[in-house]
């Protein structure tokens, strides 16, 4: 009987560690709801890495300025003091959430903060996280506050930044808007760099020193703080576009300037380019992935003359699809899906559809979610039909958006009108036995508008079937009662089936027992043959030992004489080698 550890009990740890099991006063419901494991993958990291984009965008757009315009600095010294310490606070906090922030091994979430705590240290990011946090701001009383280029190991947490955007882009509903917004921040951001470098760079060299700087703020207008900073970032703009209109450069510095400008708008131009490619493309494929390319379809048609008013269906029908959003290749969508999401994901979508046909009702719920992976989505046009009287049917319908009419075979007649959430056709793929319609189809069904349905086909379901036996046997009485209730159920025939069919599989029981009788018969001869063969080998040998004693007849000796001498001492070397007597039997 297994035991639990006694206190002080030595045992061995899941990674193969001994630990020493120690009793402890269980801990508080308080403690436990403080600090909490979360879940890398959950909704609270998620919330709390977009709460970390704040700061370190603080310290990335604030910092760079605040060295570059000493007025900024100055005019806001109090705003600066408590923004950045405020910021300090939650990078502290966020190496706290590191060390409660579990991880997956093995597929397994592991909770216990010993291991995240070990594994967090022996990272990267804690070194970074750790360097980020080193107290600079110290040197403030020595140098004084306005020195703002002492927190510049605060950009160490930038990749904080980039795993927010990540996860908010796997998350969001809109990716590629969220890549563009994303690439608008980018380039906001090196622009704006490059507009402090520039200002900073004109008061070293000297303000309105020649006409590449900025001009001397003593001139009106140019001292204020707002103009100072949309003058540079206007002149930093027209150079990482390249859109000229820039005065030239007059000395050493302020060409390198320009040099190192111009190669930052080559590989802005670049990345942007990519960028925008890469999204566009992404739609063009999301787009050829839902709905089917109908430039594929119209270059055909028009090869092939197909008349106008036939093409022009086409192009409706392609049309409604791409306005309202509408996929008939559901299963290509879902295929890199395992099979159990990607059932689950069905079911969601279209169980509630399934389970209003009257003979899937009351099923296994097994049975029901393979059912609906093998519905086909299909959308029909004004005026077309989905079955003719007289078609074989080998598929059912299930109404899913639309109305459909049952008409006459003048197609104008209409005896009944059918909605969302009915269904027809579903006699037809169950082999009932005294169905008096067969498999052919007894109405003309017609769309009335675009409908959506969900098509079954038979083979479909026959599959499904063979392995759920049992929900065979239930549809199949389900289906007899509809058409009882139809009178279109010969029972005569149905008995008459059912007879030759209980014949049929006597003869086949009949014919088992045979041919088991036949195998176990041919088993035994078989058996037979085999002793036999084995008896008259022995015997042959026996034969051949005796034959090697019996004296030499003398025609045969003088032959031998006659031999060669070397042939014959073999011969006779071998003769006396071999006598030794047979082999007595085992």
């Amino acid at each position: 009987m297994l035991q639990a550890p006694q206190p002080g009990h030595r045992t061995m740890s899941q990674h193969g560690k001994v630990k020493t099991t120690e009793s402890r006063p269980p801990a508080s419901s308080t403690t436990r709801k403080r600090l909490p494991i979360l879940d890398p993958s959950g909704d609270y990291y998620y919330w709390w890495l977009n709460t970390m984009v704040f700061p370190v965008m603080y310290n990335l757009i604030i910092i760079v300025c605040r060295a570059c315009f000493p007025d900024l600095q100055h005019g806001y010294l109090v705003a600066w003091f408590v923004l950045d310490y405020t910021s300090d606070l939650l990078y502290l906090l966020d190496i706290v959430m590191h060390f409660h922030t579990g991880f997956l091994e093995q597929g397994i979430l592991v909770v216990d903060k010993g291991s995240i705590a070990s594994r967090y240290v022996r990272t990267w990011s804690f070194v970074l996280d750790m360097a980020s946090l080193i107290p600079t701001d110290l040197v403030y009383l020595r140098l004084g506050p306005h020195i703002p280029m002492l927190r510049l190991n605060r950009f160490l947490r930038v990749p904080r930044l980039f795993e927010a955007f990540d996860r908010t882009e796997t998350r969001t509903a809109y990716p590629n808007a969220f890549r563009i917004a994303k690439l608008m921040l980018y380039i906001f951001v090196v622009i704006h760099w490059n507009s402090c470098l520039y200002f900073a760079l004109s008061q070293y060299l000297g303000f309105g020193r020649d006409a590449w700087v900025y001009p001397d703020p003593a001139q009106p207008g140019f001292e204020r703080l707002r103009r100072q900073y949309l003058y540079s970032f206007y002149f930093s703009t027209l150079i990482l576009t390249t859109v000229g209109d820039t005065p030239l450069p007059a000395r050493e510095e302020e060409y390198l300037f320009m040099v190192g400008n111009f190669l930052l708008a080559v590989m802005g131009f670049a990345t942007i380019m990519g960028s925008m490619s890469s999204v566009i493309y992404n739609m063009n494929t999301a787009d050829a992935a839902f709905y089917p390319d109908h430039a594929l379809v119209k270059k055909y048609m028009k090869q092939q003359h197909v008349n106008r008013r036939l093409e022009r269906r086409v192009i409706d029908w392609y049309q409604h699809l791409q306005i309202n959003k509408k996929m008939t290749n559901e299963v290509a969508i879902l295929q890199h899906l395992p099979e159990r999401l990607r059932a689950e994901v069905a079911v969601s979508v279209h169980l509630s559809t399934l389970s209003r046909v009257q003979i899937f009702q009351n099923c296994e719920a097994s049975l029901l979610e393979e059912l609906v992976l093998k519905l086909q989505p299909q959308t029909y046009s004004p005026g077309e039909y989905v079955c003719r009287k007289g078609d074989i049917g080998r598929e059912m319908y299930i109404i899913r958006e639309g109305q459909l009419a049952v008409v006459a075979d003048d197609g104008i007649t209409q005896y009944a009108v059918l909605g969302a959430g009915l269904y027809f056709g579903e006699i037809s793929i169950i082999n009932i036995k005294g169905n008096m319609s067969g498999n052919r189809r007894t109405a003309n069904i017609k769309s009335l508008g675009y409908s959506d349905l969900f098509c079954l086909s038979k083979e479909d379901l026959r599959e499904v079937l063979s392995e759920y036996p049992q929900a065979q046997v239930v549809m199949e009485e389900k289906g007899r009662e509809i058409l009882l209730k139809m009178n279109k159920l010969d029972v005569n025939a149905e008995a008459a089936e059912i007879a030759l069919q209980e014949a049929t599989e006597s003869r086949l029981r009949g014919l088992d027992e045979q041919l088991d009788d036949l195998q176990t018969k041919f088993a035994r001869l078989l058996a037979e043959l085999e002793s036999s063969a084995l008896k008259i080998a022995y015997r042959i040998e026996r034969l051949e030992w005796q034959t090697r004693e019996w004296p030499m007849p003398e025609d045969l000796a003088e032959a031998d004489d006659e031999s060669e001498p070397g042939e014959g001492t073999s011969k006779d070397r071998g003769g006396r080698a071999g006598q030794g007597g047979p082999p007595g039997p085992e």
